[in-house]
């Protein structure tokens, strides 16, 4: 009898591998063809006279309230040279990049037919790690100068918790990111759960449009922190459930299972310092997941779906 369950469970996995390398190669003819506009080089390059055509080519990288004088003096700053001379060695080759922002795009195009691939314009913006990826219909914007490595000294004084994303492998990551917070509906965020739905519903869309990244650089953790995450599922699952937390519009609690953090509180000796923060946003994504795995919904669908939906038809267990 065990034979027989272990031979129908390799097939199937088999089938479902199958399934999903189909689906990765039928994506990857759809063929997004971008371009990245370096504005982050063009304008250290510039001089009073190549300004007017950069202004012009950009104009909403401009602000009208300075003078021209002031953008030159700005690229002749000493900290702005050296922060273009940083940006400039760690991306003088954009291939590899390039090739996975088309991926991702690719799967947006998959997903959401009546996407169009935006200009990618990558720029420096004085290590504001708070709006590293802006997008709009149009305009993706990327500041580089959030992406020099996670020990850069830019960074020094920014906690340790924060600058680990700070490397060139989770560029497409935040950009999958901004994308996802514009196709998901969530109505106000009151409890702990609807906090938890919400940041399920990103990871699992990170899921689908940048399957190519490991599950830790989607939810934005070590591979160590990871396997915590899975080995103490359950514990943290029953955390939630003993203490009537799920439901709790206490707001306090976002900042100690949802918000970037160095580990979360769970005001116990025991656990607290060997956690990684975030993990009412691990245990979210586990629930979206069980949710798509046992009702046959389509993300586009499971994306505007309320939280009582999500959670009410979906018989979640945590590992053990």
């Amino acid at each position: 009898m065990k034979n027989a369950i272990l031979l129908f469970s390799i097939v199937l996995l088999t089938i479902s591998c199958k399934k999903d390398n189909t689906l990765q190669k039928n994506i990857a003819k759809i063929n997004t063809d971008i371009k990245i506009e370096r504005f982050d080089r063009l304008f250290a390059e510039a001089n009073s006279k190549d300004l007017p055509k950069l202004k012009q080519a950009y104009p909403f990288m401009f602000s009208e309230k300075y003078s021209d004088s002031f953008w030159i003096a700005k690229k002749a700053d000493t900290l702005q040279i050296q922060l273009f001379n940083e940006v400039d060695k760690t991306f003088t080759d954009f291939n590899d990049v390039e090739t996975e922002i088309e991926s991702l795009f690719n799967h947006l195009k998959y997903y959401f037919p009546e996407f169009n691939p935006p200009r990618i314009i990558t720029v420096t913006n004085d290590v504001d790690y708070r709006h590293r990826v802006i997008v709009t219909d149009t305009i993706a914007l990327i500041a580089l100068d959030n992406y020099l490595g996670s020990d850069h000294e830019f960074y020094g004084s920014i906690p340790k918790y924060l600058r680990a994303h700070f490397v060139k492998e989770q560029l497409v990551v935040d950009l999958a990111d901004a994308y996802a917070k514009k196709y998901i509906h969530q109505t106000q965020k009151r409890t702990l759960l609807d906090e938890m739905i919400y940041a399920g519903k990103l990871l699992y869309f990170k899921d689908k449009v940048i399957p190519f990244k490991t599950e830790a650089e989607r939810m934005g953790y070590s591979p160590e922190q990871l396997r915590w995450a899975i080995a103490n599922e359950s514990y943290i699952w029953r955390y939630f459930v003993e203490r009537e937390l799920l439901f709790s519009t206490d707001s306090k609690l976002p900042s100690r299972f949802i918000n970037p953090a160095p580990f979360t509180k769970f005001y116990l000796e025991e656990i607290d310092a060997d956690s990684p923060g975030r993990l009412g946003q691990f245990i979210g994504w586990q629930i979206v997941r069980a949710y798509m795995q046992q009702n046959d919904v389509a993300l586009k669908d499971m994306l505007i779906k309320s939280t009582e939906d999500i959670f009410n038809n979906t018989k979640f267990k945590p590992r053990k």
